[in-house]
């Protein structure tokens, strides 16, 4: 038979004979003087390709890709239907103001008690303050953002002055910040804060641009060949909320990496344990607020990179659906992975700067037809009902594919309070060709990233990147065009049936699948017209021809609203010794921490983080929730249920700092 691998049609696969197969990557784990060695021989012209090779061949990259006849076309972004809208919700009006959609989703929240909050005796158990916590004590002159900055500024000092170094900042400007606090200090003191985030302190992952620090991507020299004059827009739309940008959070370069380890700046430590990684690439972002410092830090996640770090540091961390918010002013900005998103120590706190910096690129507005974007109004009873009437599907051969059953137990123990609590219906499901999402996201990914760097890399900037930035590269450049656009067959959806010459006129037609049961019923005349890479028909009806990857997951949400996983299979991982001078690859490490997060990636699903509880080490575990497109509002209500169910007291990270305390 050869080695020709056929795949039947994906809505003929027998769901039923579906097997999970744990991922078992093989691959050395390398650090120190022998990484710098193997790093050698890959970019050596005969023996590099050679290990390359085998490495593809031992994890079937090869036999997934050029060996594999995939029946589907390719898509290569993701794309779906607008969704109906979700109940309990408040829509918003993306096109406006950002300080007036971060009012509405304030008028969202339950009312702000604040005699909880501040009476000593309730307040004394470990909590992070939130966001509304900072604007009470500014308005009520408990503090003002500059008492609150000058804080701020001699922890960053006393961080950037350790050995080795362990920067939570790659680019930080202390008068800049003051000269910021004290704008909004002054605001204060004239009774006139432009909205709730006024006076808040948020950190901006270095690969997202604010003016005017560098964006270096954690690298040494990213800023020379991208210079930068203006903000990114999700900074600009924070900016006009009235946002102190503490600085550029430290990541792990290029954002190719799942740990955090960068040897150029030094590598972000874990807050509750200083001598683990913080996850990746949003190492800074995370540990910045998980050690109390800021409120909410912006990040990126391209594969997880939101929420592995949220979930090893014990935060919340949102990916948003693709095309939600703007990624214009990043490095990613070329992709159709990797989204801009907030991740803070509470639920509400993310739904906060989410409201200030949602609203779609106009190019994905037309190409995508997103619904409109809404909020859960949490200050309604309605959101019971809604908690309610929620299906939450769960593959547990899956789920339960974790390093410590400490994992999956907490995560699980969480599943059925909400159930207890709640009504939320659990729903066991299958998610066929898991191995096959893996490796398509891995080809996107690394073709996206490599595409971008190349006239860098072959300008001689490729040997002044990390070691591990390098063996991605040398992998990366191995992939030819057949397997990119493998990797998109099996990412697959197409499009069929558009009413005129936009697709914005969609909204004016009926939205249906092929198979649909309305299908049947198009009108004799709506022959199919060429047009383009889509068929036009007459009667104004776009058919979305769901295929493959995308397919599975479509049916899946006919019969569940959100996929329950943990986040990581693994809680945070120690930093070898010899990992911090050379950097390291562990390729196993990676499995365990983007198990549960690439479909959300390749898929462009919104997902996000929640802390759940602590292993037998006091290290925190983080649940994952996925919801349909556009489904953003189901997300933030069922994870601010998670976060009121968890009663037990949070943990004091070893590395905390109170700067909100007035006594």
């Amino acid at each position: 038979m050869g080695k020709k691998r056929v795949m039947v049609p994906a809505e003929d696969v027998d769901l039923s004979a579906v097997k999970y197969q744990h991922e078992a990557i093989q691959a050395p784990h390398l650090t120190g003087l022998k990484f710098k060695l193997f790093v050698k021989l890959l970019e050596t012209p005969l023996v590099g390709p050679l290990i390359i090779s085998r490495l593809k061949k031992d994890n079937k990259i090869v036999e997934l890709l050029q060996n594999t006849v995939i029946p589907e076309a390719p898509m290569y972004k993701p794309e779906y239907p607008p969704q109906e809208p979700e109940p309990g919700v408040v829509v918003v009006d993306e096109d406006g103001k950002p300080e007036d959609r971060v009012e509405l989703a304030v008028n969202c929240l339950p009312p702000y008690n604040s005699a909880s909050c501040w009476n000593e005796d309730l307040a004394s158990p470990f909590r992070y303050w939130k966001i509304r916590d900072y604007a009470h004590a500014y308005r009520s002159q408990f503090v003002t953002p500059s008492m609150v900055a000058e804080k701020i500024i001699s922890v960053i000092e006393e961080f950037n002055k350790k050995d080795p170094p362990t920067p939570l900042l790659i680019s930080f400007d202390a008068e800049e910040v003051r000269k910021q606090a004290a704008a909004s200090t002054k605001r204060f003191e004239e009774g006139s804060p432009i909205s709730i985030l006024d006076g808040i302190l948020i950190a901006i992952k270095d690969d997202i641009d604010l003016y005017p620090h560098p964006s270096k991507g954690g690298t040494t020299w990213m800023h020379e060949v991208r210079p930068m004059k203006e903000d990114a827009v999700s900074v600009s739309r924070l900016r006009c909320c009235g946002v102190i940008f503490v600085g550029k959070a430290n990541m792990h370069e290029f954002g190719m990496g799942t740990t955090g380890n960068n040897p150029n700046y030094g590598t972000t430590r874990n807050p509750h344990a200083l001598d683990r990684y913080t996850g990746g690439s949003s190492s800074g972002p995370a540990a910045i607020v998980a050690s109390g410092l800021c409120s909410a830090a912006l990040g990126t996640d391209g594969g997880g990179s939101i929420r592995i770090p949220s979930s090893l540091c014990g935060v919340v961390g949102l990916k948003t659906t693709y095309g939600r918010t703007n990624i214009r002013g990043s490095l990613y900005d070329y992709g159709t992975v990797a989204v801009i998103g907030p991740i803070a120590s509470s639920v509400e706190d993310v739904m906060l700067v989410y409201a200030a910096i949602l609203g779609s690129n106009p190019a994905d507005r037309i190409s995508l037809n997103p619904s409109p974007p809404c909020l859960p109004n949490l200050s309604s009873c309605d959101g019971a009902d809604a908690l309610g009437s929620l299906r939450l599907g769960k593959y547990t051969a899956w789920f339960n594919d974790v390093q410590s059953t400490d994992v999956s137990d907490t995560c699980e123990d969480m599943l059925n309070l909400l159930s207890k609590t709640h009504g939320c219906e659990m729903v066991e499901i299958v998610i066929p060709e898991m191995q096959e999402m893996r490796t398509s996201h891995l080809l996107s990914i690394g073709s996206e990233f490599i595409q971008s760097l190349n006239p860098d890399i072959e300008d001689g900037k490729g040997v002044r990147l990390n070691y591990d930035s390098r063996t991605s590269i040398a992998l990366f450049r191995s992939f030819n065009a057949s397997d990119y656009i493998a990797a998109q067959c099996l990412r697959s959806t197409s499009i069929r049936g558009c009413s005129c010459f936009a697709l914005r006129l969609f909204t004016h037609g009926s939205i249906l699948t092929e198979n649909s049961s309305c299908f049947s019923s198009l009108p004799i005349s709506c022959s199919p017209t060429p047009h383009s890479s889509l068929d036009v028909y007459s009667c104004g009806t776009l058919i979305l021809n769901w295929r493959r990857l995308m397919y599975h997951h479509m049916e899946i949400f006919k019969k569940v609203d959100v996929i329950v996983t943990p986040t990581t299979g693994m809680t945070a991982p120690k930093i070898p010794s010899g990992a911090l001078s050379y950097g390291e690859t562990n390729l196993q490490i990676t499995g365990y921490l983007m198990r549960f997060v690439v479909a959300a990636n390749l898929l462009g699903f919104p997902a996000i983080s929640i802390p759940v509880g602590y292993d037998k080490q006091g290290l925190p575990i983080g649940l994952q929730l996925i919801s349909r497109p556009w489904g953003e509002a189901t997300l933030l209500r069922l994870a601010s249920a998670v976060e009121e169910l968890y009663a037990k007291p949070k943990k004091r990270p070893a590395s905390f700092y109170d700067v909100l305390k007035t006594k």
